[in-house]
């Protein structure tokens, strides 16, 4: 089954309302990006990486040329470094998320990026206590919180439903599937 490193926007931002901003990555090996290299790493907004791909072929080129070996050697090293391209592509998006201040919340294993989201969605749900809730931020250091015992989280009664009821999928909370 194919792994799904997850990204959120920021620690800031990363809550009910940027859930549509969120990136699943899907870990493995990338045809198109091997085929069109640098094609493909503009398509996906790698600019860093397609800058230093192109740098790399001239530096190859001229360096094997240089060397005076002949057109089956370069035309090796270009095969060698496009495997090397479709092997790292999703590495090279995950740094390129780091980069730009995305945090990783999660990894999901799944069949497809559709099921990879409801995996993570249904999990990342449940620990959402609020809009501002980040998971980063909770202290794992105490006891669990009881049912019983006032002024623990869970001892609070529910919030009240909308006037229309749920909005979604799903008409009542915790409904079979």
């Amino acid at each position: 089954m194919p792994v799904y490193t997850v990204h959120a926007p920021s620690a800031s931002t990363a809550d009910l309302r940027a859930t549509d901003r969120f990136v699943f990555v899907r870990d493995g090996f990338r045809f198109w990006a091997m085929v069109f290299g640098p094609l493909w790493l503009i398509w996906n907004r790698l600019w860093l990486a397609a800058l230093g791909w192109i740098v790399l072929i001239a530096a190859l080129h001229f360096g094997l040329r240089e060397l005076g070996v002949g057109r089956l050697v370069i035309w090796s090293g270009d095969l060698v470094i496009a495997l090397l391209t479709g092997f790292e592509a999703a590495t090279l998006q995950r740094w390129t998320l780091s980069r730009r201040g995305w945090r990783q919340p999660d990894i999901v294993v799944a069949d497809d990026e559709d099921a990879a989201e409801r995996r993570f969605f249904d999990r990342w749900a449940a620990n959402q206590r609020g809009p501002g809730d980040d998971p980063l931020t909770v202290d794992r250091g105490g006891p669990p919180p009881t049912r019983d015992v006032p002024g623990q989280p869970f001892s609070r009664p529910p919030p009240p439903l909308p006037a229309g009821g749920i909005i979604g999928l799903f008409p009542e909370p915790g409904a079979p599937r």
